[in-house]
């Protein structure tokens, strides 16, 4: 169940309507990843391995812990969807990749994933350009502050 991700009290109009937005975000992510078997951090895991990763490299991605990684990737290898290979470079480190059942789940679950596609198809060009342009600049701004 995804958790509202608001405020108690939102202090703007453009605050409400963002916590709206990352709720209903949340909810279909949640939603599509049920759909295939995957829980929320499955889906995402999956996500992140378009090519070979290390677990360590996609823990601090994530900004969870390496044993977090660990149980996510076990559970997705019992279902065939991704496999852990020495890593070429130091033996004593895995690495993992998806299965082409891995491929074809996660292909799966972007196709119903629509909730993004959906939303910004609703906007003219000029409004998406609008769109994409202000949150660079929020997210940019709140990057510097947080340097």
């Amino acid at each position: 169940m995804a958790v509202p991700s608001g405020p108690v009290a939102a202090s703007t109009d453009a605050e409400r309507a963002m916590f709206d937005f990352v709720d209903a975000y949340d909810r279909a992510y949640e939603t599509a990843a049920e759909e295939h078997r995957l829980t929320v951090a499955q889906a995402c895991v999956l996500g992140r391995l378009t090519t070979r990763r290390g677990m360590g490299e996609l823990a601090e991605e994530l900004g969870c812990d390496a044993s977090n990684i660990t149980q996510i990737v076990a559970r997705l290898e019992a279902r065939d969807l991704v496999e852990r290979t020495p890593n070429p470079d130091d033996r004593r480190s895995r690495q993992i990749e998806r299965t082409p059942e891995g491929d074809a789940v996660y292909a799966d679950f972007e196709k119903s994933f629509e909730f993004a596609r959906s939303v910004v198809a609703k906007l003219s060009a000029r409004e998406r350009d609008q769109l994409a342009s202000l949150l660079r600049k929020a997210l940019d701004s709140d990057r510097a502050g947080r340097s």
